[in-house]
């Protein structure tokens, strides 16, 4: 019973040192402190001088190709070229001025020169050789009058009546030579180096246009307009000189020979200059040839 008591007795002072000694848990708080980085971009204007810059030529870059391709067989790449100008057209325009002299017009005026204005377009193509080419071009000149013949104001050259082939009487009013006029040439063009001499085998027409009062009705009443309608051949000789790559300057002579100076409409034909039926005209033109083609 004793044994029991002691036992009890000891129990309870363990179990109360026990739960003497156990701490009371504390609170603990924890604080995260959080740092936020930012990137901030200022603009800023700078003051740059321009450089000089050097770009690179056509001639540059053409020698630069050469340098590649130093293994290629330089006399086959020359002949393939040759035969693809040979192959290929090229066409262009041209424009410039003229100084004509006509054998008959010098009996009409003191003025020994009529000048013009023309403008043309031409197509030629290589022939055999790429340097030889054949060119065919379309012109208009537009010469300016160097006489003004009205018989209403004073006397002229040419007052009185004339006749046509049916005996018809034609009175004589008035007559400049103010004209326009139109060429078809065909050239035979060599190249060497900057320079194309060319001789060309050509047709003109001249629209000359002369006023007269016809008959109607038996009278002389109606003005009537008589032009002529003939179509003259000659020769030209000239020369091309390439200025740029794409532009020549061109010097031509041309000669025309012509036969009689006919008149014509739809009711009279005849021929005003019987007396002298072979007529000179020549002509010198300086101009500027443009190629559109590549």
């Amino acid at each position: 019973m004793l044994l029991r008591k002691i036992i009890l007795l000891f129990s309870v002072i363990f179990f109360t040192s026990a739960f003497a000694q156990r701490k009371k848990t504390d609170t603990i708080y924890v604080y995260e402190k959080v740092i936020v980085y930012d990137t901030i971009y200022l603009e800023k204007a700078i003051k740059l001088k321009p450089a000089n810059l050097m770009l690179s030529s056509l001639e540059i870059e053409e020698e630069e190709i050469k340098g590649i391709n130093q293994n290629i067989d330089k006399e086959e790449l020359e002949e393939q070229i040759k035969k693809l100008r040979t192959k290929s057209f090229q066409y262009g325009i041209q424009a410039g001025i003229g100084f004509k002299k006509a054998s008959w017009a010098e009996m009409l005026s003191e003025k020994k020169q009529q000048f013009s204005q023309n403008f043309g377009i031409w197509i030629s193509k290589s022939i055999i050789n790429p340097n030889f080419s054949l060119m065919l071009s379309a012109n208009v000149n537009h010469w300016n009058s160097t006489f003004d013949l009205d018989t209403n104001k004073e006397e002229t050259y040419l007052d009185g009546f004339y006749f046509s082939k049916d005996d018809q009487p034609l009175l004589f009013q008035r007559f400049n030579n103010k004209h326009l006029e139109y060429v078809l040439e065909l050239k035979a063009i060599y190249e060497w180096k900057k320079l194309r001499p060319f001789v060309g085998f050509l047709a003109n027409k001249n629209n000359y246009k002369m006023q007269f009062l016809v008959p109607e009705n038996n009278v002389l009443n109606k003005l009537d307009d008589l032009k002529s309608n003939q179509i003259n051949f000659g020769f030209s000789l000239g020369l091309q000189y390439r200025i740029f790559g794409r532009f020549f300057i061109d010097v031509e002579y041309q000669h025309y020979k012509i036969k009689n100076l006919s008149l014509k409409n739809s009711s009279f034909d005849f021929d005003i200059f019987k007396t002298n039926n072979t007529f000179a005209e020549r002509k010198i033109s300086l101009g500027i040839s443009y190629f559109i083609s590549k």
